[in-house]
């Protein structure tokens, strides 16, 4: 009975359901984040933090760590490159009491990141992600520090269980894989065997899988299949933030609640432009609110004129006008729990000249550490 599933514990706490929500750049800010906790229990991780930028402080990057006074346990996730940035970052995250969590990536698969030997790059350089893992745990403290990756560069260089294994030693308190190699960026399907792989491989802490989670039947197959100690949720809660209600559900061994019809995403989506312009302002809250439109109504039935409106709202009066045109008794469509967000094609992994030469050479990439977003 997946009910009887052991609650996942990422250091001191514990979360349960073992369901974690996956940081989005762009995407999981506190409005986002808030959103999603009002449907269930588990851990909701912020946007991608670049060390570097938290350090000289810039003022966007601070802008960016903002949690619910609700929110606990706070978790942020931090990029870097260089052990000593990423010290350095730690340590200002412990001593001014940032966060209660810190997760460290390792799947970013974007070219301006993986060219200069960042994201899903970086773990092939087995002693330089030792050391970064070291530097950040030593300086966290009690915070506890997890390691989130991918497969590998590409099918001929998986670097998944030599990262887990090495996370694993320096002190790292879980480990999530997200199940594609960095040359498949978002495309075909994640291959959750390699999750199985690598919780035979690290004995210790939680393994955690990701990757292709649009239901919570999805949810539960994975961890029946694999092992898993829980599931890491990306893609498939865009514009279905109560997919997190579902899954509490389905790991409680209760019902699955139906999906919503269009009436309550409208109202769904009316509080997300209500958090979003909380925390940037009207202006700026609406226009993020924009990317989220084609998620919330994913195989609705809303016109393709109505549709252009609401991809181009600037306030929130104008929202609530075009919210007013919707069929509020539309069912909740069978396509719209389908796969959503990017996809994209497979395609080569730029990396630095000579990076693939000494997977033991731990020096720093030059010029990667740097400001830039991934996921």
């Amino acid at each position: 009975m997946v009910s009887s599933t052991p609650a996942l514990k990422i250091g001191p706490y514990a979360v349960d359901p073992p369901v974690v929500l996956a940081p989005m750049a762009g995407i999981t800010n506190v409005a986002f984040r808030r959103l999603c906790r009002e449907y269930g229990a588990g851990l909701y991780v912020c946007e991608m933090i670049t060390a570097r930028a938290l350090v000289i402080r810039d003022p966007k990057t601070w802008h960016m760590m903002t949690f619910d006074p609700s929110e606990t346990p706070r978790s942020v996730q931090l990029y870097g490159v260089d052990p000593a940035t990423m010290r350095e970052a730690v340590k200002i995250i412990v001593g001014e009491g940032l966060a209660d969590h810190i997760d460290t990536n390792w799947g970013c698969p974007v070219v301006k990141v993986t060219r200069k030997g960042g994201g899903a790059a970086l773990p092939y350089k087995r002693k330089l992600f030792a050391n970064i893992i070291r530097a950040t745990v030593e300086a966290a403290g009690d915070i506890p520090v997890t390691a989130k990756f991918r497969i590998g560069i590409d099918d001929e260089h998986h670097t998944y269980l030599d990262a887990g294994r090495i996370a694993e030693a320096e002190g790292a308190v879980a480990v999530a894989l997200h199940a594609r190699t960095a040359s498949q960026r978002y495309s075909g399907q994640a291959d959750w065997t390699h999750i199985a792989r690598l919780k035979e491989a690290v004995t210790t802490i939680p393994v955690l899988g990701n990757g292709d989670i649009f239901t919570a039947a999805d949810a539960l197959a994975m961890v029946e299949k694999t092992g898993c100690d829980g599931v890491v949720v990306g893609r498939g809660c865009l514009g279905r933030p109560w997919l997190f209600g579902e899954l509490q559900a389905a790991f409680a061994g209760e019902p699955v609640p139906a999906g919503p019809p269009l009436g309550e995403v409208a109202h769904v989506l009316r509080r997300h432009a209500e958090l979003l312009t909380e925390h940037d302002g009207e202006e700026k809250g609406m226009r993020d609110l924009r990317k989220h439109m084609a998620w919330y109504f994913m195989g609705f039935p809303v016109g393709s004129e109505l549709r252009r409106r609401f991809a181009m709202v600037t306030t929130l009066s104008e929202l609530d006008d075009y919210l007013g045109e919707l069929d509020h008794d539309a069912p909740f469509p069978v396509t719209g729990e389908g796969p959503r967000g990017r996809q994209g094609s497979a395609g080569k992994v730029t990396l630095p000249y000579g990076w693939l030469d000494d997977p033991d050479d731990p020096t720093v990439p030059a010029g990667a550490d740097m400001m830039h977003s991934g996921g």
